[in-house]
């Protein structure tokens, strides 16, 4: 038998007969298992692995909301939103040369250590830089490094800079606000971010939009009562006076009588809200709203008008002033300038501080501290802006005679610049005290009336004598116009004593036919060789209202030379013993 043949008839091996069994049931265990398995990650752990999914290739990125602005009652812009790029990293992406770091640097203008520590960071996600410049954003983009992106934001610009900075405030973190109206009216100009669902690729690009999550709700603009030309005037005539009587600070306000609304609110020293790297919080504080001061003889028309409304006294009444000084237990009021006999109206147009006294001890101490209190002393202004104060205003039982005394003469009692203001309205009307506010208003607002209007009037004639040759303040005098008002100077506190330092302020209305406006100046400390309100605040009231009434089309109420000269300083300083 040949090879071939004995090939042919061998048989081939066989399998154990149990073998095929036990492979196809392994195999369909293993499918049955898969099986299994691919249920429980797609029903029962299907949030892990989602979870696990969303956190490699998903990001839920914010959409910013466009910041209202806010404008002057004309609707010139005081606070814009401007476009920039928030630069932001995913950290574990980034793939960039030193070459490429250095350039990075650049143009976030950090240094690289800075920018090497943020890139470092153990978050999936971290901002290198917010309010980057669009050219400098484009520098970026063009390095093309994996990892970095960016995003649409805004940065504030404020357009009068310093001029209104005090006023407006300004935005920190998140365009969020955080001084001034910004901080105020947040939820009226902020809006609400919105945000959007994203993948992303390996290198950290978004390669697809998924769902918008939550759509941004836009901030809304606001418009404030502040005329920006009378805004400028006040702020370069306050600048102005500082700087001549070389002065620590100075607030100056205007309010439209009719309104209530504050046309312009002035601080100096100021600062740059566009740039405020180098800005002292100290130049931040809106003092005119924020800070208090003892008002000095600005506060004696109140006393006046209580004690004309109670019937204790009528303009003509005299009162003895001589001989210049006053002595109430161990203390001793004194007159600048010895005057002997004096009425009333001439108690406050030579600015009396005996007179005023001798005046407020005929009356009772609740009736002082209620009309004080009802021409709102010792509550905030409301005028909407954050901070403000309310200022001191004791009760009237904790009062002692020579306390009662001083008080006639604003000492003993603390305001606010636009609160001091606020109470003149009661004499530029018909003795209502009108609200004010920051925000404009349709027309005219009424005031609460607090003294009679025969009481109003005839503390209006006597602010007038006051401008006028023998007053205390003819500096004040405008061209063309009537005038009232009544200068203030006073000693300053420190650690509870009165220091050889000064406030100097005026306040007063025009045209007094028919007032529109109230301007109220104050000057903090002026160390260049005069201090009294009349010399130094007047002259300041006399140019920015001069400015305001012809600029508002005020119609004159005088004859343009109506303005008289005197030498005469005034007389309202209180002399410590």
């Amino acid at each position: 038998m040949t090879m071939a043949s004995a090939a042919r008839g061998a048989q081939p091996p066989r399998l154990p007969p149990r073998r095929a069994p036990l492979v196809f049931g392994a195999l369909l265990v293993l499918l049955a298992l898969l099986a299994a398995r691919s249920l429980y990650l797609q029903r029962i752990d299907r949030g892990f692995l989602q979870e696990q999914g969303s956190s490699r290739y998903g990001r839920s990125l914010e959409v910013p909301a466009h910041r209202g602005r806010i404008l002057d009652r004309f609707g010139e812009p005081l606070a814009i939103s401007t476009p920039v790029k928030a630069i932001w990293a995913w950290p574990d992406k980034v793939e960039a040369t030193p070459e490429q770091m250095r350039k990075l640097a650049g143009a976030l203008d950090l240094p690289p250590q800075a920018l090497s520590a943020k890139l470092k960071s153990d978050a999936d996600f971290v901002y290198l830089k917010k309010g980057v410049p669009p050219d400098a954003a484009a520098r970026i983009a063009a390095l093309a490094i994996p990892g970095i992106h960016d995003d649409d934001e805004y940065r504030r610009y404020y357009p009068a800079g310093e001029v209104l900075s005090h006023v407006v405030g300004f935005t920190g973190d998140g365009d969020v606000g955080q001084e001034g109206i910004e901080l105020a009216q947040q939820a009226w100009l902020g809006g609400r971010p919105g945000s959007r669902r994203v993948i992303i690729n390996r290198r950290g690009e978004v390669v697809e939009d998924v769902a918008s999550i939550r759509a941004p709700q836009e901030g809304r603009d606001l418009a404030l009562s502040i005329d920006s030309r009378l805004q400028y005037t006040a702020f370069r005539e306050l600048k102005a006076a500082v700087d001549a009587n070389r002065a620590k600070a100075g607030g100056l306000v205007i309010i439209d009588v009719r309104t209530g609304e504050i046309l312009a609110l002035a601080n100096c020293p100021s600062y740059n809200p566009n740039n405020r790297n180098h800005a002292a919080r100290e130049r931040m504080r809106n003092r005119a709203l924020t800070d208090t001061f003892e008002p000095g003889s600005t506060l004696k028309p109140f006393t006046i008008a209580a004690a004309l409304d109670a019937g204790k006294v009528r303009p003509g009444t005299i009162v003895d002033t001589a001989p210049g000084t006053l002595t109430i237990g161990t203390s001793t009021i004194h007159d600048a300038h010895r005057e002997g006999a004096l009425t009333i109206e001439q108690v406050v147009q030579k600015s009396s501080n005996i007179g005023a006294a001798k005046i407020a001890l005929s009356l009772a101490p609740e009736t002082m501290w209620t009309m004080f209190s009802e021409a709102g002393f010792g509550t905030p202004p409301k005028s909407g802006f954050p901070g403000e104060v309310s200022g001191r205003l004791r009760p009237a039982k904790t009062w002692r005679p020579i306390e009662q005394a001083t008080m006639a003469y604003g000492h003993g009692i603390s305001v606010n610049l636009v609160q001091l203001a606020r109470a003149y309205s009661l004499f530029a009307t018909d003795g209502e005290l009108k609200p004010v506010t920051l925000f404009r208003e349709a027309g005219p607002v009424a005031g609460r009336p607090v003294i009679k209007p025969e009481t109003a009037r005839e503390v209006r004639h006597m602010l007038e004598m006051v401008v006028l040759p023998g007053g205390t303040a003819p500096k004040a005098q405008v061209a063309g116009y009537r005038v009232a008002g009544k200068t203030g100077t006073a000693h300053k506190l420190e650690d509870g004593v009165y220091a050889n330092k000064y406030v100097s302020s005026f306040v007063g209305f025009a045209p007094a036919s028919n007032p529109r406006l109230i301007v109220a100046v104050m000057i903090d400390e002026p160390s260049a060789g005069q201090y009294y309100g009349g010399s130094v605040a007047a002259p300041v009231f006399a140019s920015v209202m001069g400015a305001a009434l012809r600029l508002l089309g005020v119609p004159p109420d005088a004859p343009v030379n109506n303005v008289l000269p005197s030498d005469d300083d005034d007389g309202d300083v209180r002399e410590e013993t």
